[in-house]
């Protein structure tokens, strides 16, 4: 089982450039939707399996949030390079350094032995349903030119940046504030 666990969060990783290729070089939004939405639900079994089986690894638990980082950023980036849409390039980078400072947190806070500082909240869950949810509905939008879903789905990515901004202020916060 924790060989299942770990493919399933390889599974997020090699997705992660392939929904890339089929936006930018083929226009493919309904296969590159199929294939977000396979890595999503990844991310939610994964997790699930792990702790239903108790098979937790140190190397599932290092890859899981890498994946997930990978499969945003792939995605993302494709969307706004093919909408050509600032905003969401903006969104994307935001989120990204987001990313790399609550990385930088972890590590200094597993240096100092403090990692619950950094332990995944609820709110950084939902934040990341958003983000993945937001990038679902960008799929389907472009998919089927329908664009009251494109508008929804900008509307869901705008809240999911509002929930990186917050919990990365939540994490920093706890590192040095608390």
């Amino acid at each position: 089982m924790k060989n299942f666990v770990l493919f399933l969060t390889y599974i997020r990783i090699l997705c992660a450039p392939i929904i890339f290729i089929l936006i930018i070089f083929f226009s493919e939004f309904t296969a590159s939707l199929f294939l977000f939405i396979l890595a999503a639900i990844s991310d939610y079994f994964d997790g699930v399996l792990a702790r239903r089986f108790k098979v937790s690894s140190e190397l599932g638990a290092i890859l899981d949030p890498i994946a997930d980082k990978v499969l945003l950023l792939f995605s993302l980036f494709a969307i706004a390079i093919s909408t050509q849409n600032n905003y969401i390039g903006l969104f994307a980078a935001i989120i990204l350094a987001r990313e790399f400072w609550i990385s930088a947190l972890r590590e200094y806070n597993s240096k100092k032995q403090t990692t619950t500082k950094t332990d995944v909240t609820f709110l950084a869950k939902a934040k990341t349903t958003f983000q993945f949810a937001a990038i679902a509905l960008y799929l389907f939008g472009m998919a089927y030119q329908a664009q009251l879903v494109i508008f929804i789905g900008s509307f869901v990515f705008f809240i999911a940046l509002l929930l990186s901004i917050k919990t990365g202020l939540n994490y920093t916060k706890a590192t040095f504030f608390d």
